[in-house]
């Protein structure tokens, strides 16, 4: 799968990498040099320092919290709890 480079050397990460990754948009990748001279693009480490990543990492994947919507809410909002 090929990709053609920007005059910014920007290039378009094709969609079924994207998905394979979990990439989404405000994702960060990481580009590592491989021994046999490729380069590897990987999905960073968790941003779990990044206050709105981290509220929303917490219900990510279950819509059943045993949570009210506004316990939900408060939670995404960064309540009180928080």
């Amino acid at each position: 799968m090929a990709t053609t480079v920007t005059q910014k050397g920007q290039v378009t990460i094709p969609k079924r990498v994207r998905d394979a990754l979990g990439i989404v948009p405000g994702s960060k990748v990481e580009f590592t040099p491989a021994s046999d001279g490729r380069i590897v693009l990987t999905k960073a480490g968790d941003t779990s320092g990044s206050a709105g990543s981290s509220r929303f990492a917490k219900i990510r994947g279950s819509a059943d919290l045993g949570m009210s919507t506004d316990e939900i809410m408060a939670l995404l909002r960064g309540g009180p709890d928080e």
